[in-house]
């Protein structure tokens, strides 16, 4: 069972790492990431922040795969 909650871990982690990274340019190239002005919008800080914390998620996955394999 230890194993297999490394394992969850793990794909956990590299999911986040492959998926998310790779949303960000979308976002980032929407018209709704900037308002008439060139300012970035809600829109835009909204999704870097589920961007980020989904890599934090995954870092915190590697850790916990690992102590769990010790």
């Amino acid at each position: 069972m230890v194993i297999f909650a490394a394992v969850v871990l793990f794909v956990n982690a590299l999911f986040n790492f492959v998926v998310w990274p790779r949303f960000y340019p979308r976002i980032a190239n929407d018209l709704r990431a900037r308002d008439a002005a060139g300012a970035r919008t809600a829109f835009y800080r909204v999704h870097v922040v589920l961007i980020t914390i989904a890599l934090v998620l995954a870092v915190a996955s590697v850790v916990a795969g690992v102590v769990v394999l010790l």
